[in-house]
């Protein structure tokens, strides 16, 4: 099938000419990925908009020594909260004032005070608890991102909370949406910890989290930088090397 490369999803109302709330959920693998490259879009887009981000990161987590190597974090941050310690060290390079709580969403957060919510989180179950955070506000962010991976391989998919004042015909669906198998809750989770480096190098690839992360946030500053997205995200598999995209719905 030829995609419909006229098809594209844009920025919705209400986000310009301010600061733009991202609530950032997991500071490990992707997570702490996606906090460095935001970073990165903030400079950008006071470069070349109105628009800037104020990221608030929330992780329960410290870090140990199998982080190391594959997450950025460093021997002198062993024992550390992962949230503080990375959240701190981006405040300090690059003079922002980012906030970090050391806690789990959505008990540690109100994520319905943010624009966008971005997940980096390893079980369905906190996907479920998120979305049903969400889908009982009166005001829920305009998007949810999330990201997921596997040892070689993972996804990035970006939608719309639903809500009252969001039309059906501009609503991109959320990773629950997709993936309606996530609601399962007989479904088994694997979220062992790795208790060195080398076994989390087993478990994960060196680099899956940085590629995957670099696929999400080029979808934010398309969106966000430029105003629209041709697709809601991707699948990307290191081991045979392809990339597929996600496409949007249907224009109705």
């Amino acid at each position: 099938m030829t995609a419909d490369t006229n098809h594209r999803h844009y920025l919705m109302a209400g986000f310009d000419h301010r600061e733009l709330r991202v609530a950032l959920i997991g500071c490990g693998g992707n997570g702490a990925q996606m906090l460095m490259g935001l970073a990165s879009l903030d400079t950008a887009l006071r470069a070349i908009s109105s628009r800037s981000l104020h990221v608030t990161v929330v992780d329960d987590d410290i870090v140990t020594e199998a982080n190391l190597g594959r997450q950025p974090f460093y021997r002198c941050d062993l024992g550390n909260s992962k949230a503080h310690t990375l959240t701190e060290r981006i405040n300090l390079a690059n003079g922002l004032a980012w906030h970090a709580v050391h806690g789990r969403a959505p008990d540690a957060i109100d994520v319905t005070g943010a624009d966008i919510l971005i997940t980096c989180v390893d079980t369905a179950s906190a996907r479920r608890a998120l979305g049903a955070e969400l889908a009982t506000s009166s005001k829920a962010p305009a998007y949810w991102m999330d990201l997921g991976n596997r040892a070689s391989d993972g996804q990035v998919i970006i939608g719309c909370p639903a809500s009252p004042n969001r039309g059906a015909r501009h609503r991109l669906p959320t990773v629950l949406e997709y993936f309606p198998e996530l609601a399962d809750e007989s479904l088994p989770e694997d979220h062992a910890p790795s208790c060195s480096v080398a076994e989390a190098l087993e478990r994960q690839s060196l680099f899956v989290n940085r590629i995957i992360a670099s696929h999400a946030l080029a979808l934010l500053f398309d969106l966000l930088g430029r105003g629209s997205i041709g697709h809601a995200g991707a699948f990307i598999n290191l081991g045979s090397g392809r990339c597929a995209p996600i496409p949007l719905p249907a224009a109705g």
